[in-house]
């Protein structure tokens, strides 16, 4: 499902227009990024929890040339499905 096809189903759903759709949904998606950038964890009971973790910094390789590459660390989102979620795709 792409973000287009997600916005027409809220829209849908909820009989708002397109734009309302899209903008509650931008809006979503700019709030669980704020928590994220400050550190927060965000969570919908049953569906899932963002988080934000550390990777360390590792030694890579040029898929292209075979050479080695160093991969700084970094923060990185991770997203851990729920319980429902998890029995619903089963």
């Amino acid at each position: 499902m792409t973000r287009e096809e997600l916005v027409e189903k809220i829209a849908k759903d909820t009989k708002m227009s397109k734009a309302q759709a899209s903008r509650a949904m931008k809006s979503m998606i700019d709030g669980i990024t704020m928590s994220l950038k400050k550190g927060k964890k965000v969570s919908f009971v049953g569906f899932g929890t963002f988080t934000v973790t550390k990777r360390k910094a590792r030694t890579g390789r040029n898929p292209k040339t075979g050479e080695s590459i160093r991969i700084p660390a970094a923060k990185v989102p991770k997203f851990k499905a729920g319980l429902k979620l998890k029995a619903a795709v089963k």
